[in-house]
């Protein structure tokens, strides 16, 4: 990275300069996290994405909609066809994975994303952004240039080191979202007192085991509050420093490392940890990528050949078909020149764009009036660029709780349908993160809370009524509440009452009335 060309210019893109090899693994790293976002999301097909679930494709349009949107998962209600696009999805995520005909399996891994994630807006988190805006300039970056299948057709690279509007585009990327997190958070808890993990901590929703090991020692919390803090706010600056650019990469790339690993087992926050693994490896200097090189090549060594080998004792197939592709002649170097000047400048508008869309979105920053009107937008949702990095901000969220599923049955028993159909009890779970089958449906249950989301509770319940009616085993009900029993976060490790409140009702008249029993 040091060795970039001397004078003014060099000087100023050094921060900028990418190794080959580093895009390369952010191009495998981002599609391996596709393949398990789809595995996790696979489990719910029907629930969250199909007619019969928590929202269908009528009430996603009423509801939660814009003109600029569009879904190829929005135009059927049906799981068989949702399972379908799943599919898809992950064949192209694996043809990303090992770079087969890398910028198609970029672009159709973006518009397939970008379907999913329009198609039930209601179990999106902040990494879900990161994920859509990584393929984004994925479009524009040569991350298939090496260890890539297209790459054994292509002449070697003459150097591995690259630079374009794309490569500042990921680099100011990255430094936006931990910079807008940062100033998002102008909460006393988190600039002030300290007490923003103590807080994050005391929630039962996200709370894991090394969370509970570090919630009875405040001093320590308040250290790690306003390191987090700080670690946000300071530790992009450095990838802006012209010299010294390999070290000071390690040293974002090692010191972002530990920060989500830290979240991740402390914090329930699904792949967001994942994904930001991801997101930093692209950042990995030459120095770093020639230690990898000499640690697995001799291993990648050995196992190419045996992989080879599989190849003989699979049965022989056939393509009925083949797809060709050819250019009628080789761009001459005006054309080239004109076209990357071309795509340059695509890329710089918008990254001013997302830098403006993010500046609005920091109260601190936006000027009176905002940056942005309503009619500047549409760009912004067409393409999902638009991003909003409020983790855990301004403050952090107080209310915390856990969900009853109030069942009646037609004999009058009262069940938890959230318990496998166990007697009612109000005692708080000795785990309440275990409620939850995976953080799309945590993140699901925080949306349902809201009042302005009210419209979507009755599906919900109806959803949960049906489900437990599928199976024979299950007694009938004729009356199901979900109630949230609701546990204000207090400071200094006091405990609130819980309190128990009825989010929905769901009736069903026509089941059997409970027998009369007589006494003796």
């Amino acid at each position: 990275m040091d060795e970039a060309p001397a004078g003014f210019w060099g000087v100023l893109r050094r921060p900028f300069v990418l190794d080959l090899r580093a895009l390369a693994l952010l191009r495998m790293a981002t599609a391996a996290v596709i393949l398990v976002d789809l595995a996790i999301r696979s489990t719910d097909l029907e629930a969250h994405y199909a007619n019969l679930g928590v929202l269908p494709v009528s009430a996603l349009m009423e509801r939660a909609w814009t003109p600029y949107q569009f879904s190829l998962h929005a135009a059927t209600g049906l799981w068989q066809l949702e399972a379908m696009l799943f599919l898809v999805a992950a064949v192209v995520a694996g043809a990303l994975l090992l770079g087969y005909h890398t910028r198609l399996a970029t672009v159709a891994s973006w518009v397939l994303l970008v379907s999913l994630q329009n198609r039930n807006t209601l179990i999106g988190q902040g990494g879900d952004d990161l994920l859509r805006m990584l393929l984004f300039w994925g479009i524009f970056l040569p991350w298939g240039r090496v260890w890539s299948r297209d790459a054994r057709h292509q002449p070697a690279p003459e150097r591995l080191s690259y630079f374009s509007a794309a490569t500042v585009a990921y680099v100011v990327q990255l430094a936006l979202l931990y910079w807008c997190t940062a100033l998002l958070k102008n909460g006393a808890e988190w600039t002030r007192d300290g007490t923003a993990l103590y807080y994050a901590f005391s929630l039962d929703q996200l709370l894991l085991p090394g969370g509970r090991l570090l919630y009875p020692y405040p001093g320590l919390l308040r250290v790690l509050t306003f390191g987090a803090y700080f670690t946000e706010l300071l530790l992009p600056f450095a990838l802006f420093i012209p010299v010294g650019v390999r070290w000071w990469r390690l040293l974002v790339v090692g010191g972002l490392f530990f920060f989500h690993l830290t979240i991740s087992v402390t914090l329930f926050v699904g792949l967001f940890f994942l994904i930001n693994w991801a997101s930093i490896l692209g950042l990995l200097p030459p120095v770093a990528l020639d230690w990898l090189e000499r640690r697995l090549g001799p291993v990648l060594g050995r196992l190419v050949p045996r992989v080879q080998r599989w190849r003989y004792w699979l049965p022989a197939w056939q393509a009925p078909w083949r797809l060709r592709l050819e250019r009628a002649a080789p761009p001459t170097e005006g054309g080239l020149y004109l076209a990357r000047s071309a795509r340059d400048i695509v890329v710089a508008l918008v990254l001013t764009y997302v830098c403006l869309w993010n500046l609005d979105d920091v109260a601190v920053l936006r000027p009176a009036g905002g940056i942005f009107s309503d009619q500047l937008r549409w760009f912004g949702y067409l393409f999902r660029i638009d991003q909003h990095w409020g983790m855990f901000a301004p403050t952090v969220f107080k209310d915390d709780g856990w969900y009853i599923f109030e069942g009646t049955t037609a004999r009058g028993s009262v069940l938890d349908l959230n318990r496998a159909g166990a007697p009612v009890n109000y005692a708080k779970p000795a785990a309440v993160v275990s409620l939850f089958k995976n953080d799309r449906w945590r993140k699901y249950s925080e949306n349902y809370l809201f009042v302005n989301n009210g419209w979507m509770r009755p599906y919900y319940c109806n959803y949960l009524l049906r489900i437990w009616h599928e199976n024979p085993a299950h007694p009938p009900l004729r009356h199901l509440s979900v109630v949230y029993m609701k546990e204000v976060s207090l400071p200094n490790y006091r405990v609130a009452k819980p309190v128990r409140e009825v989010l929905c009702d769901c009736e069903l008249p026509n089941q059997p009335a409970a027998p009369v029993r007589l006494r003796n």
